[in-house]
C-alpha cells in the first residue's frame, strides 16, 4: 500500500515538474526572436552571423549567459555609436571652424602685408625724394621737396624738363613801395653775408663783391653801360647788374649785390621774371614790382634750399639756370 502511494506521488511529481519545464520551454521559444533579433541588429561587422537552428524549424533556447552577452553587446554597440556621433559632432564643427580661422587670418595676413608692402614703396619714394635735395656746404639745410612743390615744378617749371622759359616784359610800377621794400644803405667795405662759404666760378662775384661809391663821371669813364630803375642807376659787368653808389647820392635801391642778367634784359625786368615764376610755382605770393625786396629775396632762399643750391637770396646763375631762364 505504501509502494503504491508512493508511486503515486511519484509520479504527480514528474507530471507537474514536467508541465512546469514545458510552460518554461513554451516561454523561451516565445521570447527568443525579439532576443535573438536584438543581439543581431546591433552586432558589429566582424561578428559572424547567427547559426540556423536545427531540426524542425525551431531555434535552440536562449542561456542566461547568451542573453548577458546580448545585452552587453547592444550597450557597447550604442554606446559606440553614441561615442561615435558625440566625436562627429564635436570635431567637425572644430576643424570647420579652425579652418575658417585659419582663413580669416590668412586673409588679415595678406591685407597686412599688402598694405607693409605699399607703405614701404611709398617711404621708399619719399626717401628717394629727401635723397635728391642735397644741399650744399654753405648753404642752410632744409627738407625734401614738399609734394605740392614737386608737384607745381612738374607742372609749371619747364626747367624740371630742361626747356628754357621766354622771357615776358612787365608793367613794373614806377615808384617803388617802401614799406614792402624798404631801401638799404651804402656801407663801405660791405661784404655779402655767407658769400665765403659759395664755392665754385658761378658765385666768385658774390665773393668779391664790395659796395664802391663815385660820382657820375667816374661811372661813364669806367663802364659803358648804365641803366636806370624806380631813378636808380645801375651798371653792367661781366653779366651782372650792380648798383652804382654815389650816381645819385639819394637814389633807392632794394638790395646791395650783384643780380645776375639775361638775354640783355634791365634789372627790373629780370627781377620781374623771376618773381612770376616763382609765383607759378607757389615759393612768391607778392607782387609782380620788380624789386628784391624782403619777400622776394625770401622766395628765392626758399626755392634755393629745395633745389641744393647755395643760399644767396638773391638772382644768381645757377638760380636762374635752375628757373630755366638762361
Amino acid at each position: 500500500m505504501r509502494i503504491l502511494v508512493a508511486l503515486i506521488c511519484s509520479l504527480a511529481l514528474v507530471s507537474v515538474a514536467h508541465g512546469q519545464k514545458k510552460q518554461e520551454k513554451k516561454s523561451q521559444q516565445k521570447k527568443q526572436p525579439q532576443t535573438v533579433q536584438r543581439s543581431v541588429q546591433p552586432a558589429p561587422r566582424s561578428a559572424q552571423p547567427a547559426r540556423q537552428p536545427t531540426g524542425a524549424g525551431k531555434k535552440p533556447p536562449v542561456t542566461a549567459h547568451q542573453r548577458q552577452n546580448a545585452r552587453q553587446g547592444q550597450t557597447s554597440t550604442a554606446a559606440h555609436q553614441a561615442q561615435k556621433g558625440k566625436n562627429n559632432q564635436t570635431s567637425t564643427p572644430g576643424y570647420v571652424g579652425k579652418n575658417h580661422n585659419r582663413g580669416q587670418t590668412s586673409t588679415t595676413a595678406q591685407e597686412t602685408q599688402k598694405a607693409k608692402r605699399n607703405q614701404n614703396q611709398i617711404q621708399r619714394q619719399a626717401g628717394t625724394t629727401a635723397k635728391g635735395a642735397q644741399v650744399k656746404p654753405g648753404g642752410k639745410p632744409r627738407g625734401a621737396t614738399t609734394a605740392a612743390n614737386a608737384s607745381n615744378t612738374l607742372a609749371k617749371g619747364k626747367a624740371a624738363q630742361g626747356k628754357p622759359l621766354t622771357p615776358q616784359h612787365f608793367n613794373v610800377p614806377k615808384q617803388p613801395n617802401t614799406a614792402k621794400a624798404p631801401p638799404v644803405k651804402f656801407q663801405q667795405g660791405r661784404h655779402i653775408q655767407g658769400s665765403q662759404n659759395w664755392r665754385g666760378a658761378s658765385y666768385t662775384v658774390f665773393r668779391n663783391y664790395a659796395p664802391q661809391w663815385h660820382n657820375q663821371g667816374w661811372w661813364h669813364n669806367h663802364y659803358k653801360r648804365i641803366v636806370f630803375v624806380f631813378g636808380a642807376p645801375y651798371y653792367w659787368n661781366a653779366g651782372y647788374w650792380f648798383p652804382a653808389w654815389g650816381y645819385y647820392p639819394n637814389a633807392y635801391y632794394a638790395w646791395d649785390g650783384p643780380i645776375y642778367a639775361y638775354n640783355n634784359l634791365p634789372p627790373d625786368q629780370v627781377i620781374a621774371n623771376v618773381q612770376a615764376t616763382l609765383q607759378q610755382q607757389g615759393y612768391y605770393n607778392g607782387e609782380v614790382d620788380g624789386l628784391v625786396g624782403p619777400l622776394t629775396r625770401g622766395a628765392i632762399a626758399d626755392y634755393q634750399r629745395d633745389r641744393g643750391l647755395y643760399v644767396t637770396s638773391t638772382i644768381d646763375q645757377p638760380t636762374l639756370q635752375s628757373l630755366g631762364m638762361t
